[in-house]
């Protein structure tokens, strides 16, 4: 479900990976029952913490060790609990920042990677590329709320074998994560069509986006010409293209348009 704003859009996720735990349909007891009978202990209560998987350990190759990497604890609960109810899936770990993402990959080195756009420290991409400038074959799904297509666009520009929204159904996530485990991307439908709609716009320019992000800010002509060592007349020629390249009638469409789609961010 595509919501209005970014926070509706969050709490909607938080709703739905509650009801999903409180239905049991995401349950951690299919991997602890499977740990519990490998190890010959009999039948006991389940624990409601996620299961890591060790480096040292002897783990089963056909399973897909997934690696979460969030700020929200509700949406790592939610993953852990996703992950924790398919067989042939196994939570690597965790990390809440884009530092602890690139340095627990290094010993996790998981199968796939669930990479949130926004984090805390840089932005996910940021951390993509960071982690696959030391493993080119990093499988990284990104996995947001936000569905700009200037972003999703970087994203697969740095590598990313695919972007979900936390919206999507859960079961689309599985799906999702197994084509990504087996060397396909993974893009939905709509996405891809918003990408396809603006493929053949012509770019903005670093200057553009450096003049445009400083009006988002609330900066006049004249301030952002000092800022940029620039006269108030180029500051006005850079807008002029701006609007063009956006379809924008004015300043304040063209700061909209370029929020809605990803381009700059406040």
């Amino acid at each position: 479900m595509i919501c209005a704003a970014a926070g509706f859009m969050l709490s909607a996720c938080k709703r739905q990976w509650r009801n999903a735990i409180h239905r049991g349909r995401w349950a951690h007891h299919h991997l602890s029952s499977r740990q519990n009978q490998s190890a010959g202990h009999s039948r006991q209560s389940v624990s409601r913490e996620p299961v890591f998987w060790s480096p040292a350990s002897i783990y089963d190759v056909s399973v897909i060790r997934v690696f979460a990497v969030d700020d929200h604890p509700l949406i790592r609960e939610g993953i852990a609990a996703l992950i924790g109810g398919q067989k042939d899936m196994q939570l690597a770990g965790d990390a809440s920042s884009a530092a602890e993402a690139i340095q627990k990959y290094r010993s996790i080195l998981p199968d796939v990677t669930l990479m949130d756009l926004r984090l805390p420290d840089m932005n996910g991409i940021d951390a993509l590329v960071a982690i696959r400038s030391e493993f080119r074959d990093a499988r990284v799904l990104m996995l947001t709320t936000f569905e700009g297509d200037a972003e999703i666009q970087g994203a697969l520009q740095a590598g990313a074998r695919g972007y979900m929204l936390k919206g999507a159904a859960p079961a689309e996530l599985i799906d999702a994560i197994r084509d990504v485990h087996a060397g396909k991307k993974r893009i939905p439908a709509a996405i891809a069509a918003q990408l396809a709609e603006h493929a053949h716009e012509e770019r903005l320019t670093l200057r553009e986006l450096e003049v445009l992000q400083r009006l988002a800010s609330g900066g006049r002509n004249r301030d952002i010409g000092d800022q940029l060592f620039i006269t108030e007349e180029t500051v006005k020629v850079h807008l002029k293209h701006v609007m063009e390249k956006l379809g924008a009638r004015d300043r304040t469409e063209a700061v909209a348009i370029a929020l809605r789609r990803g381009i700059i961010h406040l």
